[in-house]
């Protein structure tokens, strides 16, 4: 069964379109990640889905629900987690986690028993009566974790729930999220440009960028578009013959930094005869490294560009801007 279906989602601020004809499906009980740099378009698709924005056009099915035509019945439905902090800094913990209960309708013992599980769940029980003010961001990230369960939500969203935290941090974070999907069987749709993430957390990926889904499917699958190895090469010479050609090789590109990267079956195999090209070619090989797949060499190999080569974040938001003063 289909916890998220979308069908050509389409969204535009003015003349920006932000997301392009974005189609694909989540399944029930699946951890599914949105892969890409900021100004992608996740956090777009996101606000469509949580039915925070209309889409210009396409379709989006949430829990059973359309977000433009039963809003509210998607709302019952699904947990949020923002990418921008959203609790009360005012309030304490345990006065965060009552008012959003009552916002959904729970009360009495009900709820007092859901918000102390949950906080015990986070860690955060025996700092239910501090001020959130006082929380660091990792604290404030959980208790925000915490918050967005007590509705016991079919599907929740989390946007870049790490972004910002320290390796330990982040890590604890990962711990919880693989623990609400093992105990609810809980649908989890989440926005990251940090790789490890996806591919530590996910059953499948789709890579985003400008608005357009370029890939999706496991993170083995994934790095199967690549090949087995990659060799990164950086060449001294003329820059046209930096690309060396050869029989072995089944992927060459020069990457914005000079370096060039190379798809290989074997890199122990290619090197020396990816020397003798060099060689021949009249171009030194400065420095040499290589390794499997990663999913930024997907990326690189899709688009020519590192993951976190953008600034596109900030443009988007100028162009939003200039869009709502017109």
């Amino acid at each position: 069964m289909e916890a998220i279906e979308v069908e050509n989602l389409v969204k535009k601020y003015g003349d920006f379109e932000a997301v392009r004809g974005v189609s694909f499906s989540v399944k029930k009980g699946e951890i599914f990640a949105f892969l890409g740099p900021n100004g992608a378009g996740k956090t777009t698709t996101v606000h469509v889905l949580t039915t925070l924005l209309k889409p210009t056009a396409g379709k989006a099915v949430v829990a059973g629900h359309d977000v433009v035509e039963e809003p509210m019945a998607v709302r019952r439905k699904i947990g949020i987690v923002f990418q921008d902090p959203s609790v009360d800094r005012e309030l304490t913990a345990y006065e965060n986690m009552l008012i959003h209960g009552r916002i959904y309708g729970l009360s009495g013992n009900e709820l007092r028993e859901k918000i102390e599980r949950l906080l015990r769940f986070v860690e955060l029980w025996e700092f239910r009566d501090r001020q959130v003010k006082f929380f660091s961001g990792g604290m404030q990230r959980r208790l925000e974790i915490a918050r967005s369960l007590l509705h016991e939500p079919e599907v929740l969203f989390l946007d870049e729930p790490t972004i910002g935290l320290d390796p330990q941090t982040r890590a604890h974070i990962w711990d919880y999220i693989r623990a609400m999907k093992e105990e609810h069987n809980m649908t989890i749709f989440l926005t990251t440009h940090y790789m490890d993430e996806a591919e530590g957390l996910a059953d499948r990926i789709a890579i985003i960028d400008h608005g357009r889904i370029i890939a999706e499917g496991t993170a083995e699958e994934l790095k199967r578009l690549v090949g087995n190895e990659v060799v990164y090469l950086k060449l001294e010479g003329r820059e046209e013959l930096r690309c060396l050609k050869g029989d072995f090789i089944r992927g060459c590109k020069v990457l914005p930094d000079g370096r060039v990267r190379f798809d290989v079956e074997n890199a122990a195999e290619a090197l020396p005869r990816l020397f003798e090209l060099a060689s021949g070619s009249g171009v030194r090989i400065l420095e040499v490294t290589y390794h499997r797949p990663t999913l930024n060499d997907v990326f690189l190999h899709l688009t020519g560009r590192e993951i976190r080569e953008d600034g596109g974040e900030q443009n988007v938001m100028r162009m939003i801007m200039r869009s709502r003063r017109r």
